[in-house]
């Protein structure tokens, strides 16, 4: 047994990437419970375990005193000196107590220790190999489904996709691909456990990551994103070089970058509007695909009032209010829309951000491009 046993700790070491040592230390620990349990032995052992020839040595292990309360802990200081005069109290006298059929019992349970460890350590590079994706993007087959999850297999790995993070509406065909983002990777009994996402933010900002080569480059900054998974999202980018246009590099060729994400989540419309640090610029950006007239700024309640034109109010608003809502989330402002005659009666406008406003809209295209505008179409009720 000697030779099998080396070669198969030898192969676990170079192919799992477990160590000779800890396989060894966790085979002799499991041999003192099995001498224990087999032989109804209550004394304190040790095992050593003879790797060149395979012999394993069971030793009891008792404290030299000066007198014996429990003989099987304890050795009286005259009968430990007849084996060995060295010996004085509080030494330790070791003493082979190997049973004769102790060879089988060893070999049984040192397969079922090697079996367990090799079984923790694929466990573990598991969980080490997804930790290390959280907060990313993979591709992985559905499998199966139950009242709570769809299960997603990611390969080495089964994960589970649950109902919250499910898109309401979308089909889920068992052996179809689908592009998840990885938001928890947990250690438990039974293995990693994975949990993954297809209304999460990120996994709209790794799809751009994906398709646009200037986001993955840094060229482009996606600085917010605000969704309502298969239905409508909105992403604030900018550009960090002057020469490129951050919004255009998005939507790409007659839209073909922004079809690509689109087409991914099967159909959920996606607003791409240029961040500013100007609250009036970036609020007004954010309306898309909505003409803002003005934007008036609250800087103590971090609130604003916007002005449209009245053909557009309800565009401005859309669909139970989803376009306000999004811009909202995007910004970080509280936003409040108001048409050209109510804010005209209000005597709120113009105001002296609205000659602004009419310029940055000639300068930012804010009635917006026809490529976009066709590709969603408007939000009016």
């Amino acid at each position: 047994m000697g030779s099998e046993l080396l070669d198969a700790l030898t192969a676990l070491e170079e192919q799992k990437g477990i160590s000779r040592d800890v396989l060894v230390e966790a085979i002799e620990a499991a041999l003192v419970t099995a001498y224990k349990r087999n032989f109804n032995q209550a004394q304190n052992v040790r095992v050593d375990l003879n790797l060149n020839n395979g012999s394993m040595i069971v030793y009891a292990r008792k404290n030299v005193v000066d007198e014996v309360e429990d003989d099987r802990l304890e050795i009286a200081i005259e009968d430990a000196k007849l084996i060995n005069p060295a010996y004085e109290i509080g030494d330790v006298l070791e003493e082979e107590v190997t049973p004769r059929n102790f060879g089988r019992i060893a070999a049984q349970t040192a397969k079922q220790v090697v079996t367990q460890r090799v079984r923790e350590a694929e466990r573990g590079l598991i969980y080490e190999e997804y930790v290390d994706r959280t907060d990313d993007i993979v591709t992985g087959t559905i499998e199966r489904q139950d009242a709570r999850n769809i299960y997603v297999s990611l390969g080495k790995v089964e994960a589970a996709l649950p109902v919250n993070e499910q898109i309401q509406g979308e089909a889920y065909r068992p052996q179809s691909r689908l592009k998840v983002y990885i938001t928890k990777v947990e250690r438990t009994t039974r293995g990693p456990q994975v949990i993954v996402s297809r209304t999460h933010p990120g996994l709209l900002r790794r799809l751009f990551e994906m398709e646009v080569p200037e986001i993955y480059e840094g060229i482009v900054e996606i600085k917010s994103i605000a969704r309502e998974a298969g239905d409508r999202s909105k992403i604030s980018v900018m550009a960090n070089n002057e020469e490129v246009d951050a919004v255009g590099a998005c939507v790409g060729a007659k839209g073909a970058r922004v079809q690509t994400i689109v087409n991914e989540l099967n159909g959920e419309k996606i607003d791409i509007v240029e961040w500013s640090e100007d609250p009036i610029v970036f609020v007004a950006n954010a309306l898309s695909p909505s003409k803002v007239l003005d934007v008036l700024v609250n800087e103590e309640e971090k609130s604003t009032t916007v002005v449209v034109p009245d053909y557009q109010l309800s565009l401005a608003i859309g669909k139970r209010g989803q376009n306000a809502r999004l811009a909202a989330k995007l910004t970080g402002w509280k936003i409040d829309i108001k048409s050209e005659t109510d804010a005209r009666e209000a005597g709120i406008y113009p105001s002296e951000t609205s000659a602004f406003i009419s310029q940055v809209d000639d300068d930012n295209n804010f009635s917006y491009d026809d490529v976009e505008y066709d590709l969603y179409g408007d939000d009016e009720e």
